[in-house]
């Protein structure tokens, strides 16, 4: 049996610039499944989703505990290494999100997205406040003996709408540098679109860079030509499924 250290290994070797893993983002154990079934080399969720299904909404409001069970159980039912949404650690103080992030990794789990959003608040977390959370992630799963995959998401091209993103690149490469020597192992920028700037982030500095792709988007020939590591579809895959269940729905009641 693979171990979960195994499938932490293997997971980051998946990340690689210009030939990205891609992740058709689950949200339970059955959408797990039939995203492994599609031939999937691993399972991600994502935090809208996984709140969304069980009546939430995104930002943390679904309980940490609840989380804990959802990702167990996905990680249960797929032999995949499973990186699971973990928000803003559930915690604003370090050692409170280090210990978070011990028990997400008691579940089984090998990767977790991190993002410096103040959940609840306004604006990121300063960088250096951030580079001490990471830091604490990183710790507990030293800790634990799992090399974890930190996917440090930045949230600061969705900072300011009425700024081209060429504005905030510089920023992005700033933070994007901190959490590396932080301990991170990749940094995600959803909002990004622009395959120039995507270019120019991942060509910048070291880490792989994830980039989320909604509906049809960009396609992923030309996000890996542009340099991605990694392609999520955060909650795509959910709003389609739920659209398919509804019309199913309302074709058996018209």
């Amino acid at each position: 049996m693979v171990n979960q250290t195994d499938k932490a290994l293997a997971f980051a070797k998946l990340h690689v610039k210009g030939a990205p893993l891609v992740l058709c983002n689950a949200w339970d154990a059955g959408s797990a499944k039939a995203v492994a079934q599609g031939g999937a080399p691993a399972i991600a969720t994502g935090s809208w989703s996984v709140a969304a299904a069980q009546g939430y909404a995104d930002g943390q409001a679904l309980p940490l505990d609840l989380l804990l069970q959802t990702a167990g159980q996905i990680v249960g039912a797929v032999d995949l290494p499973v990186s699971v949404d973990f928000e803003g650690g559930y915690g604003v103080e370090a050692d409170e999100v280090g210990k978070n992030a011990a028990r997400l990794l008691e579940t089984g789990a090998i990767g977790l997205n991190f993002e410096d959003r103040i959940v609840g608040g306004d604006g990121l977390h300063p960088v250096a406040d951030q580079a001490r959370r990471i830091a604490a992630i990183r710790a507990a799963a030293d800790a634990a003996g799992v090399p974890l995959f930190i996917n440090a998401r930045s949230d600061v091209f969705f900072q300011k709408d009425s700024l081209p993103h060429a504005d905030l690149m510089e920023e992005a490469l700033t933070r994007a540098a901190a959490y590396a020597k932080a301990g991170a192992n990749g940094i995600f920028v959803p909002g990004l679109s622009d395959l120039n700037l995507i270019k120019s982030l991942c060509d910048a500095q070291s880490l792989p860079v994830n980039i989320m792709r909604m509906g049809g988007g960009t396609a992923i020939a030309d996000l890996a030509s542009a340099g991605a590591a990694r392609i999520s579809h955060g909650p795509g895959p959910y709003f389609a499924a739920m659209e398919t269940l509804t019309k199913a729905a309302a074709q058996l009641y018209q």
